[in-house]
């Protein structure tokens, strides 16, 4: 029997790309008894209706900075998949107040609201952006994580809610990626590229979600979860969408990285590793070595970064990986 069975769940974020695949996957996998949508524009909701016109799905118009609503939303749920966020690193640089408001404020009125409806679990998605952070967008998420993973804390023996994050790369695809700005400018028979040094974690739609719906039946509350994904060069995405194109360096543009990490050599000491992620375990009080079971303690010095990864995406992978996008 699927543990989403007969769950209420709230998707923040819901009428985004990963919020209308995951919601795909949960009707047609699992029998929820009700799923809602959470979200501020109006005409993704109504593009999102038409595209699942299904009883047990509900649409909720709202900002994850209004505590109000957010907790009138969460009245009666089992499960908050928290993915609503600002995610645009330019957008975050311009607007740093607003991308705090969304990203920080509005996480901790998630772990408050869900501590008041006794939500049973609660899981924040996280990016490597996260991690050893270079600009705003990484920083707000690198403190929403700690604010996810202390809200265990917070929560206490009195209330059975419990809180995780999943923390994982660049989506296929999504609107925060690089595939739409190639897809316009081949186009012009001219893509521009940063460093043609550059690499980066590199997962689909469907893996996303597939992950974050593992990792919910599993979590005991204040664990990260990293999954095993390969990593790809940009130089060659670019010449995987347009082969024929001219590929222009341009430079770093502020706030971007060379390589991405999802697991620091300080997180691998209190790390563990399973057969297709890892498991970050929380330093603090409430955690206890016997919360989790299995899996392998992590080498001294191991890092786990998108230029030392084990696994390479070529050109011929990221063609195929486009084509299902």
């Amino acid at each position: 029997m699927s543990y989403f069975n007969d769950k209420t769940i709230l998707l923040t974020g819901g009428t985004g790309s990963f919020g209308r695949t995951f919601l795909a996957t949960l009707l047609r996998e699992d029998n929820p008894r009700s799923i809602r949508l959470y979200s501020r524009g109006e005409m993704l909701q109504y593009e999102t209706e038409r595209m699942f016109p299904d009883d047990r799905v509900r649409f909720f118009i709202g900002d994850v900075r209004d505590k109000e609503r957010l907790s009138r939303a969460m009245n009666g749920v089992d499960i908050v998949v928290h993915a609503a966020a600002l995610k645009q690193v330019p957008t975050c640089e311009y607007n740093p107040i607003e991308a705090v408001k969304t990203n920080i404020n509005g996480s901790i009125n998630i772990v408050d609201t869900a501590i008041d409806n006794n939500v049973d679990r609660v899981i924040a998605l996280s990016t490597d952006k996260a991690v050893h952070p270079v600009n705003l967008y990484g920083s707000t998420k690198m403190v929403a994580e700690k604010l996810f993973v202390q809200g265990n804390s917070y929560a206490g023996g009195n209330h059975r809610t419990r809180f995780s994050c999943v923390r994982y790369g660049n989506v296929v695809g999504s609107r925060g990626s690089v595939v739409p700005l190639f897809h316009e400018q081949k186009k012009t028979g001219r893509l521009t590229v940063t460093d043609d040094r550059m690499t980066r974690f590199w997962l689909t739609l469907d893996e996303g979600v597939a992950f974050v719906r593992n990792c919910i039946p599993i979590m005991t509350g204040g664990e990260i979860f990293v999954p095993k994904i390969p990593s790809m060069k940009v130089i060659d995405l670019a010449h995987a969408m347009a082969p024929s194109a001219k590929v222009e360096i341009i430079g770093i543009r502020p706030g971007e990285k060379l390589h991405e990490i999802l697991l620091t050599e300080d997180e691998a000491r209190h790390s563990r590793e399973y057969g297709t992620y890892f498991v970050i375990e929380p330093e603090l009080k409430f955690w206890t070595k016997d919360s989790g079971s299995g899996g392998s303690k992590l080498a001294e010095g191991f890092r786990y970064s998108s230029d030392n990864n084990r696994v390479w995406l070529g050109i011929e992978d990221l063609k195929k990986m486009i084509t299902l996008e």
